[in-house]
């Protein structure tokens, strides 16, 4: 990415202008976690600035481990890290800022120029593992270290994105409940088989990244995770598709057993002994220069708006206006107020009568029916009519009654309220006309797992460990799909970025209670609405169904579950 127009891109209709006081400049990308915009500080320099998804938002367990991560990641300190600047877990929406890196990822280059040189990967690693060091030092195990996560600035490599982490104080109650966290090919073993993480997990990590540097390619290959999963756990690496220089280092990295992996320490001494004098003598800017490219351009600060400068609603009062001095003048100016008290308290019961008359002629027109009658007798004597005219009248009167009686048995056409139908004249107390509805509030259940021994449900507890849950996740001879008894299932076709009003209306006709799964990828939409009412929207994150029967078949999708 050479061109500023592909790095930075501009801010859209939904983005927020401003974020906890930081202008927003451009977008700079998303991921699951939230959108990432450009933004400076005070001082103009250019930070970071990632806002989570309302869903997640929604849903006080992501704030809390979101705010536990943030205090942990405040902790990091590394120069080769991208330090966490300010944040706050209780925002509307909770957000983080970090300084912002220039640079590409190891994905953008490595598509740009193809496989590092061997001393581009040496300073690769050494920088990464020093990053670990940091990270591991706060007591953060980062769990997803991968190319994109790896940004390669002009003075060396910055280990960026943290909203994934655990602290090592955290307990492991996340990770048992099989929502495995993490990219499958770049996970390790221990971590693709759902047990324990431990910062050994980031050493394999960074091992695969730095052979996705030196290959071009994934160390364990390409293709469904399924696969990818299953050969990480059950079969050792080919190293010799790696330079016969790094065999030893990877080696190191990528042991099955976490016990018998290198060290970050190991890892950064073992490369500075390769790399030699080139370390003190600045040679890492020499191999960066052709493998970051020419640096971007970063937009300026977006400027405050400016005042609008204009004239005050009341004139200001004169300096110093002159006292009165002699009793004379007191007494004059005495007068003068009580005279325009005596005004202005006159004018205000004026429209205060006024404002009352307007009410009780609104309160009688609203009443007609209950004043009907006396109307109707005191025009028929005003006309001077005969008895049998009085009779017309009377009649005329009468009906008109009657309709009134009916419409303060039923509901008053004013305010939807029943009327008690008294004949004296008093309004009955009503209350408010309607409640306003409310929309139903939205909580979000993020990496929710399906296979094809548990479901989930749409009402708590979401996670089963049985096949009674409102969604299945059932694979036969030839394909995978998600299935519900009660629950109507439908796909999204739109632009990404569903919400209740997409759903409802997707959903509106739809009886199917079977998705067959070929067409979904990560980033699908899928809602679901149970019988209850309830509503649910699945976003894809991870399927593997390339081989339906081979029993290791599983989808992951963040659901977001909007109450009846």
């Amino acid at each position: 990415m050479n061109d500023a127009s592909e790095v930075f891109q501009p801010l859209r209709a939904e983005d927020p202008p401003v974020v906890a006081g930081y202008r927003l400049a451009a977008r700079l990308g998303a991921g699951g976690m939230g959108r990432v915009y450009l933004s400076h500080t005070q001082g103009g320099r250019p930070v970071a600035i990632k806002v989570v998804r309302p869903e997640l938002a929604d849903d006080p367990a992501f704030r809390r481990r979101f705010g536990r991560e943030i205090k942990a990641a405040q902790r990091v300190r590394g120069a080769y890290t991208a330090e966490l600047i300010d944040a706050d877990a209780d925002g509307v929406p909770p957000w983080l800022a970090t300084l912002y890196v220039p640079g590409p990822s190891l994905t953008e280059a490595v598509a740009r120029h193809g496989p590092l040189p061997v001393p581009a990967v040496l300073w690769l690693m050494a920088g990464v593992a020093e990053a670990l060091q940091a990270i591991h030092a706060a007591g953060i195990v980062h769990r997803d270290l991968k190319p994109s996560n790896v940004l390669l600035a002009a003075d060396g490599p910055r280990v960026i994105d943290f909203g994934i982490s655990l602290t090592s104080s955290a307990t492991s109650a996340y990770t048992a409940t099989g929502a495995t966290v993490g990219t499958p090919h770049f996970m390790a073993p221990e971590q693709a088989s759902a047990g324990e993480v431990t910062p050994a997990t980031d050493v394999f990590a960074l091992g695969q990244t730095a052979a996705f540097a030196a290959l071009g390619e994934p160390l364990y290959g390409d293709g469904p995770s399924v696969g990818v999963l299953y050969r990480i756990v059950h079969s050792e690496p080919d190293l010799s598709l790696l330079p016969a220089q790094l065999r030893p280092l990877f080696a190191k990295c990528l042991a099955a057993d976490p016990a018998e992996r290198a060290t970050p320490a190991e890892i950064v001494e073992w490369c500075r002994q390769r790399l030699g004098r080139e370390t003190d003598a600045g040679a890492g800017l020499a191999v960066w220069r052709d493998v970051t490219g020419p640096e971007v351009m970063v937009p300026a600060p977006v400027p405050h708006p400016t005042p609008l400068h204009t004239l005050p609603l009341f004139a200001p009062p004169r300096q110093g206006p002159p006292q009165p001095s002699g009793p004379d003048e007191r007494r004059a100016r005495r007068r003068r107020n009580a005279l325009i008290t005596a005004i202005v308290t006159g004018s205000s019961l004026l429209v205060m009568g006024l404002t009352w008359t307007v009410m009780d002629a609104t309160d009688l027109l609203r009443r007609g029916g209950t004043s009907s009658q006396s109307g109707s007798e005191t025009s028929a004597r005003g006309s001077g009519s005969t008895p049998g005219s009085e009779s017309g009248s009377t009649s005329g009167s009468t009906s008109g009654s009657e309709a009134g009686e009916r419409s303060a048995a039923g509901t008053d056409s004013g305010t939807g309220e029943k009327n008690d139908g008294s004949s004296d004249g008093t309004r009955p107390s009503s209350k408010s006309s309607s409640n306003a509805s409310t929309p139903p509030r939205a909580i979000a259940y993020p990496q929710e797992w399906f296979d094809e021994k548990n479901s989930v449900s749409l009402r708590e507890p979401v996670r089963r460990k049985d096949r009674k849950g409102d969604i299945r996740f059932v694979c036969g001879q030839d394909r995978c799909s998600l299935e519900s008894d009660k629950s109507v299932i439908t796909m999204l076709y739109s632009k990404p970025g569903a919400t209740l009003d997409s759903c409802r209306l997707a959903l509106k006709g739809a009886d199917s209670h079977d998705l067959p799964l070929a067409a979904v990828a990560a980033g699908s939409e899928i809602c679901v609405k149970h019988p209850s009412g309830d509503i649910a929207l699945l976003v894809v994150q991870v399927k593997s169904t390339a081989l339906p029967n081979d029993g290791f078949s599983f989808l992951t999708a963040d659901m977001t579950v909007w109450r009846a």
